[in-house]
Formats: structure tokens, sequence, C-alpha cells
């Protein structure tokens, strides 16, 4: 009972197939993080990132009316910052900042003792490397926010775009994984990271967000061209704010339970009562009474959290994690409801035609073959996961609504 009340704190988040020791190093997913068979949910992220862990997040500074009018106020439009501290993450760069250069000036934070740094051009303003306080007075007249490609995932973005500046980051083609990749290589992770900082290129976008291939300079120049004529507010999600924070660490102190037992399948009489719904044949309906409140025989108490009234089946197309097929219907992954779709019901409910049903430890699975006509079921209740894709399998997959800003909550939840 101790082990289930762990909590990780992991920034770039930990995959049931790295989680889980034996299949960890049966598969090649062992690394030198994650093989702990924790139940998943125990490891918290830094961004909402990765629908099998807990999104934890952070606090950014919440500007008040006043603050933001005095800001917008004041803000010089023809002025950038790069993010990036260190010297090393501007190298090979100087080709991108001489097109934004020809619209903007560029003002950097970059550390250095006597010499200036050769990877830093030469029309860049250094400030050098600045205190937190005096970042920010920067940020609050600057219009626009370099990222180069790295770090990933910091907080910096969010900081900034809370301070008024529009963000401008690099689309990663292909996406950055572990396998081309030195950063995310031997991480728990099997993430397609698609720029440097998805999060705000998924949850916020475009006014505030600009994504774009920096190797294209026609479309770079195009970005920073309507970014100078482009007025924005300061803006923060309200996830990040300290509000939307303590909301959800409250419901997970008060809701999230994983120290209980759950089950692998519904019974068999309560799968019978899935509905296809007539607009779609890839969603379940559910009858009026279901909430959520169902026992299982092997279960020690009522499973009430998240509600089973917020969930929505997706059938993923080949090749795609049940993290995309959700995000595809404004939705996201919750692996929690795995345990009530891991039925043979469903196949038929769907119409799969399965010429064999297995039950393996695959963290695939449940998942229909579409050339051999197979269907998969989930043996191992660790390796339940939204991540994870395969071109020869459709994955079944148990999505959800969520609160607008607060993705980590269901709107039913609280």
């Amino acid at each position: 009972m101790i082990k289930c009340r762990i909590r990780v704190i992991d920034t770039f988040g930990t995959e049931p197939a790295y989680n889980f020791d034996d299949y960890a190093n049966l598969h090649g997913y062992r690394t030198n993080w994650g093989h702990w068979n924790l139940n998943p949910k125990q490891y918290m992220t830094m961004f909402p990132h990765s629908p099998d862990n807990s999104f934890m997040g952070f606090v950014a500074e919440k500007l008040n009316n006043t603050e933001k009018e005095a800001i917008q106020s004041n803000k010089v439009n023809n002025m950038a910052v790069v993010y990036g501290k260190d010297a090393n993450m501007w190298k090979g760069k100087t080709k991108y900042l001489e097109v934004i250069n020809k619209y903007m000036e560029i003002h950097g934070t970059v550390y250095y003792e006597t010499h200036w740094p050769p990877e830093m051009p030469m029309f860049v303003k250094n400030h050098g490397l600045l205190p937190q306080h005096e970042l920010q007075r920067l940020l609050r007249k600057a219009k626009l926010f370099i990222g180069l490609g790295f770090p990933y995932e910091g907080p910096a973005p969010l900081e900034a775009i809370a301070n008024g500046c529009i963000f401008l980051q690099p689309r990663f083609n292909p996406p950055h994984n572990s396998k081309n990749n030195e950063f995310f290589r031997g991480k728990p992770t099997s993430r397609e990271v698609s720029s440097q900082h998805p999060y705000t290129e998924y949850f916020i976008g475009k006014p505030h967000v600009w994504t774009v291939d920096f190797n294209n300079t026609e479309e770079l120049a195009s970005a920073v061209r309507t970014i100078s004529a482009t007025k924005v507010e300061p803006y923060l999600p309200y996830e990040f704010t300290c509000e939307g924070m303590l909301e959800r660490v409250h419901a997970y102190i008060q809701y999230q339970d994983l120290c209980d037992t759950v089950f692998l399948s519904w019974p068999q009489n309560l799968a019978q009562r899935f509905s296809p719904s007539p607009n779609a044949t890839n969603r379940i309906t559910f009858p009026q009474n279901v909430t959520g409140h169902i026992r299982s025989p092997n279960a020690t108490k009522v499973l009430t959290w998240p509600p089973v009234s917020s969930m929505q089946f997706q059938v993923s197309a080949t090749a795609q994690s049940c993290t995309n097929a959700c995000q595809e219907h404004g939705l996201t992954c919750e692996p929690t409801f795995f345990q009530f779709i891991n039925n043979k019901a469903i196949f038929d409910k769907f119409n799969f035609v399965c010429d064999s049903i297995e039950s393996e430890a695959n963290h695939l699975y449940p998942a229909f073959e579409e050339i051999a006509q197979d269907c998969y079921l989930q043996k191992q209740i660790l390796l339940f996961s939204c991540a994870g894709h395969h071109p020869k399998y459709r994955r079944l997959c148990p999505c959800r609504d969520f609160r607008k800003g607060q993705v980590a909550l269901c709107k039913g939840c609280l």
C-alpha cells in the first residue's frame, strides 16, 4: 500500500512500455529511468504531453488588468528576444536570425565573461545573463520571443506569452524522438516532438504562438511580417495560474485513488448495453443510468473518478497512437478507461470481423489487425497505454472531454 502513494516528478513523462520492468527488458524498452512497475498515473509531468501520466504543471505569474494595459502601451513592435541563455543554443542559427533581423531588433541574454560568444551574430544586442526581474522587464517591452529549437518544453515561452510576447518557434520535420535525437535517447518515452514547445503549439496556437519551418526563409519572413502587425494581449492558460494548479492538485488529492484494485474488463451484461452513436461509427453512447459507479468483482471500492460519462470511444487509424487519435477529435486520451473497452463485446458492437481474439501483454492492445483480421485484448493492466502505434494495428482508444484551460480534468470531474 505504501508504493501506490508514491508520486514521481517527471519532466518528460514515462510511458507504460518503459515502466513495466519485465516487458521493458523483453522488448527493448529498458532505460535508466522508469521500470518501476508503478501505476503510470503516479508519474507527474511538467506539461500535459503524456496522458498516461498525471499533469502536475507549475505556476506562472498572471498579470492584473492594470499591468496588462501598461504592457500593451509600452510594447516595442520591432523588438525581439531570443530564448537561449547558453551560447551553444545559438550555434548554426545565424541564417534564421538574419531573416528576422530584417524586420526586428534582436536582443539576447547570453552569459559571457570577457569575449563575445562566437555563436552569437554581431547584430544581436546582448544583455548578458539577467536576474529574473530584469528578464521580465525585457519581455514586457519585446514583441517577439524567438525559440531556436532548444531547450525543449521549458517554462520561459509561457512566461513570455504571459508578458504579451508572441512566441515564434521552429517546426521539426521529421519530429524529434528517441531514435533520431540524442537529447531524447534513453528517456522512457516514444513521443514524437513536432516543435520546440508542443504544448504552446497545440493548446495555445495563433495569434500567440507561431510554429513555422525555419528552413523555409519565405515562410519565416512572412510570419515575422504578420507578427509585426499583430496585436495580442498578455495571455496565460488557466491551468498555469495559481488557481488552476490548486484546482488540479485538489482534484488529485480528493479523487485520484491509485491504491485501489481495478478490473480488466466490464462485466458482460454491462458491455452489451453499449450502442453506437448514429452520427459516428466509432463512438460509444452510454445509457443515461451508466455513471461510472460500477463495482467489479475484483475491485475493493466503487470506481467513480474520472466519471465514465466523460468517455468517448475512438478507433485510431493504422500507425496512430491513441494520444493522437483522441487529439484529432478535440479530446484527450484517458488510460483509466481502457479497462472499460478491453472487452470482446466492443469488437462485436463496432462490426470488427475477428477471425481470432487473443489476450496478450502488449502496450498497443486492445487493438485490431486489419489484414489478418485478428483482435487483441490487453492482459497486463500496467500496459494500458495511450502512447504507441504500429502499422499493423488500429487501436481501441478511450478518450474523454476536458475543461477549457484545464486538460487534466474532464468537464464533470469537479
